[in-house]
């Protein structure tokens, strides 16, 4: 399997490092040319002037985009419409009707497109999904996440707190991972309630996210993203009306991945409570591409993220359009 990147920086770097033995990278682009230069070097390819360039190797099968938010859907069209398979970063677009249009052109050319949502391949959430498909934990009554860092000197300066190249702040960055993976437990949800505050950080975006959405069953979930999470944390709890799963951390600053099942015994009382730690590299990354390069070699869509893409989209886009800071 043949790969472009376009997107040298460090999400393109992290992508590029993932890509499974037998994939290889044979040409890449960046709108800073010293950055493309560098990433050329690093990882024994060539760099391209141009984007047309780029899509018209003729050996190419597929492209991964992992640029900011205002350039994801443009590049995306770019290389569909080359007849390639696109592997494009959360969010896919800076909003709704833009990644409308990607995938609507994917599904006219029958091509593979898979928005970069790693955190669903971490092996604590990958086992809570295991767990709640089994049945164990019985129907799901809500869920509680949180997600947070506490940003850096200079971090109201950089391009994500510039909505035009971003979309938003902390909503569409983290929060972005929680709407996901509340999809991903919940089904399609309806955005309930939302705030979007700006604490700290002089910036024209948010730096907190509270949200609430609920799917057409009545189980909800809490959400609160922040960039004034002064020690960052992972946390997402899934209550059951048989226990509760209870994930936190992602590794790294963000400690160390665990998951405790607590089930809840016929004669109620104290649960159950069986832990799983999981303190291997984080290779999230790199099981997320080899089931998108599966699909693209198999005719499958086991890594089809597309409808709940769309979907974090479409609530991410009602809460900016009807809160008022």
């Amino acid at each position: 399997m043949n790969f472009a990147i376009i997107g040298c920086g460090l999400i393109g770097k992290k992508r590029a490092s993932a890509l499974p033995s037998g994939s290889k990278i044979i040409g890449c682009y960046d709108i800073e040319r010293k950055t493309a230069d560098k990433f050329a070097q690093d990882f024994n390819t060539i760099s391209y002037t141009t984007v047309n360039d780029l899509l018209h190797i003729d050996s190419l099968d597929s492209v991964i985009i992992a640029t900011r938010h205002n350039s994801l859907s443009s590049l995306a069209s770019k290389s569909l419409a080359s007849g390639l398979n696109v592997f494009v970063e959360k969010p896919g677009a800076i909003n709704f009707l833009e990644f409308k249009r990607v995938a609507e052109l994917a599904r006219r050319n029958k091509l593979k497109l898979h928005v970069g949502y790693n955190h669903r391949y971490h092996p604590a959430i990958t086992k809570a999904f295991e767990i709640v498909s089994s049945g164990e934990i019985g129907s799901i009554m809500f869920l509680r996440g949180r997600y947070g860092h506490g940003g850096r000197i200079g971090y109201e300066k950089e391009w994500r707190a510039n909505k035009s190249e971003s979309g938003g702040g902390e909503l569409i960055d983290q929060g972005t991972h929680l709407l996901d993976l509340s999809i991903g437990f919940l089904g399609a949800v309806q955005l309930e309630y939302a705030a979007i505050p700006t604490y700290f950080w002089k910036m024209p975006v948010e730096d907190n996210a509270f949200i609430s959405v609920k799917n057409p069953q009545g189980s909800i979930a809490f959400l609160h993203a922040s960039c004034t999470e002064w020690k960052n944390m992972f946390s997402l709890e899934v209550y059951g009306e048989g226990g509760k799963l209870d994930i936190n951390g992602l590794g790294n600053s963000y400690g160390t991945e665990t998951l405790t099942f607590h089930k809840i015994p016929p004669e109620m009382g104290p649960p159950i409570s069986e832990t799983w730690t999981f303190t291997e590299e984080d290779n999230s990354w790199e099981v997320e591409l080899s089931d998108f390069i599966y699909d693209i070699e198999n005719g499958t869509n086991k890594s089809d993220n597309v409808s709940s893409s769309l979907e974090v989209l479409r609530v991410i886009g009602e809460i900016y359009q009807g809160v008022n800071k």
